[in-house]
């Protein structure tokens, strides 16, 4: 796995084909705008908290999203791959669909 540098992280992220955004803040929030979190999920705009989750040399990475006014029967939380290079990404747990975002030079 690729080491992630925490102090990279904050900055905003983009998916060039579907327009997917999210910005990751470095006071720990984070905004996306039209960004799905699925294969067969709508794209929606949501916010919250973000946390890195280092798990160690055994183990991914991950950035942990603390979705704001989700309730119950809704998912309030959301991993997102740290996959280093200045990329993240959202993705089933077998694989099978991914969408990654790549760190762009706007601010």
């Amino acid at each position: 796995m690729p080491q992630v540098d925490t102090e990279d992280l904050p900055g905003l992220y983009r998916n060039e084909r579907t327009g997917g955004e999210i910005r990751l803040d470095s006071d720990g929030t984070f905004t996306a705008t039209d960004l799905s979190m699925g294969e067969h999920d709508d794209p929606a705009d949501f916010h919250g908290t973000w946390d890195f989750v280092d798990n160690g040399t055994l183990s991914y990475d991950f950035v942990y999203l603390d979705i704001d006014g989700r309730g119950i029967g809704e998912v309030s939380g959301v991993h997102l791959d740290a996959r280093g290079g200045g990329k993240i990404a959202f993705s089933t747990p077998d694989g099978s669909w991914s969408l990654v975002l790549a760190k762009s030079t706007e601010t």
